[in-house]
């Protein structure tokens, strides 16, 4: 494997993934598991549930834990850096053209059609999450079930899901 090659790859992920976030799991886990089997499905998983909980965009954070599975510290640094700079490129160029076409039909339902995509993106990364290989046993889904409860129904935020989740599998799994 060559560093140029998982510039590219990662280069072309961060390319096509719009909406950034979950969005970008369908396409980094078919490019880097499926496509180019440089690690396996499970390690992808550990590493989405890492960059789920490390500060910062998820997007970036996958990048950089997959790049150093692949490669060690360079093959990070080639992965966080190839995957954020066509975000980079693409809003360069739409800050200096957005101002004088914002207003034009075509251009607002391009953006109306990005929209939809992305919600589209994200429903594909939340379904491809839902494996069996994520659920250890019948305690992995009761702290699935009431996360999700707590999330949809009683609007509790992410942070206190995360904590509440990670004190729950401490009393589950190491003292009950």
């Amino acid at each position: 494997m060559t560093y140029l090659k998982l510039f590219f790859v990662f280069f072309k992920v961060g390319l096509f993934s719009f909406g950034g976030g979950y969005a970008i799991l369908p396409l980094m886990r078919h490019e880097v598991v499926d496509i180019n089997k440089w690690i396996s499905f499970h390690e992808f998983m550990e590493i989405v549930a890492i960059s789920q909980i490390t500060p910062g965009p998820i997007s970036i954070n996958l990048a950089t834990h997959a790049g150093y599975r692949i490669a060690q510290t360079m093959g990070s640094t080639i992965a966080t850096f190839s995957v954020i700079l066509p975000s980079i490129i693409i809003m360069t160029i739409i800050v200096v053209f957005l101002k004088k076409f914002s207003d034009l039909p075509v251009v607002k339902r391009t953006f109306a059609a990005l929209r939809i995509t992305v919600v589209g993106l994200i429903l594909a990364a939340a379904v491809a999450l839902f494996v069996k290989d994520n659920f250890i046993d019948y305690r992995s889904y009761i702290i699935f079930a009431s996360v999700l409860i707590g999330g949809l129904f009683f609007k509790i935020g992410s942070i206190t899901l995360i904590i509440s989740s990670g004190l729950a599998g401490l009393l589950l799994y190491y003292i009950f």
